[in-house]
């Protein structure tokens, strides 16, 4: 017997998708559920952490992960990847060369603790599937999601998933954040990080709703604020 999305803690934003925010850094996991296929958005940052994400994507769908997109590369994303065996894993070009100790090392600094760290580096899966435009994934049922790497922007390497319905879902990863301002670290391209914003908001439309990588899902004047302040933060011309 399946489980509701409320009974695991999860919040259903539109029919066969939904989220979860995750402990620690307020990470989002997303869920799209097809015909005999199951995309998990993103893998939380650590195995343990990944196989919880498994075992509620199994409990929710009475079905395992198939595909897991990974937004971009960095530890609270990806870390929890290795859990999902057998699933293809997509993510955008040039993301299988980020090394898994830069990882380790900035999850250390952020707080995670060191063994499950180093567990989740040495386990790192690479994206075999490498999106540098766009990727439609069939899931069956009349479910079909798209792929897109909009990047560079809040790194070298995101990938935003969106799901066509009524609504329409756009998962953004970290180019989109609500519960605090978006993060630059040193692999951010904060010059291209507005045109990024004005892809995906071209990709989801006016009435769609964007799941940020952290914090409460948002509307498309959300995010066009959130674009806006970039480009003044960084200087750059509309």
């Amino acid at each position: 017997m399946t489980m509701t999305w409320e009974e695991l803690g999860w919040e259903r934003v539109a029919a066969g998708v939904g989220r979860v925010r995750l402990p620690g850094w307020d990470c989002t996991a997303g869920l799209v559920v097809g015909a005999g296929a199951v995309l998990m958005v993103d893998a939380g940052s650590g195995l343990a952490e990944g196989v919880r994400l498994r075992t509620q994507a199994e409990e929710l769908t009475g079905a395992r992960v198939t595909h897991l997109a990974l937004t971009h590369p960095h530890f609270d994303h990806v870390f929890g990847a290795a859990a999902f065996a057998g699933a293809e894993v997509y993510g955008a070009v040039g993301m299988d060369t980020v090394p898994a100790e830069e990882l380790r090392a900035d999850a250390v600094r952020n707080g995670l603790d060191e063994a499950t760290a180093t567990e989740a580096a040495d386990t790192l899966v690479a994206p075999r599937h490498l999106v540098s435009g766009e990727w439609t994934l069939d899931l069956g049922g009349s479910r079909q999601v798209l792929l897109a790497n909009v990047g560079p922007a809040h790194t070298a390497h995101d990938l935003v998933v969106l799901v066509p319905g009524s609504p329409e879902v756009v998962f953004c990863g970290d180019l989109v954040e609500e519960s605090g301002e978006p993060q630059a670290g040193p692999d951010a391209v904060p010059s291209h990080w507005p045109a990024a914003l004005d892809r995906l908001l071209a990709l989801g439309g006016e009435d769609a709703l964007y799941v940020p990588g952290h914090g409460a899902v948002v509307d498309a004047a959300f995010v066009r604020r959130q674009r806006d302040a970039l480009a003044a933060r960084f200087g750059v011309s509309h």
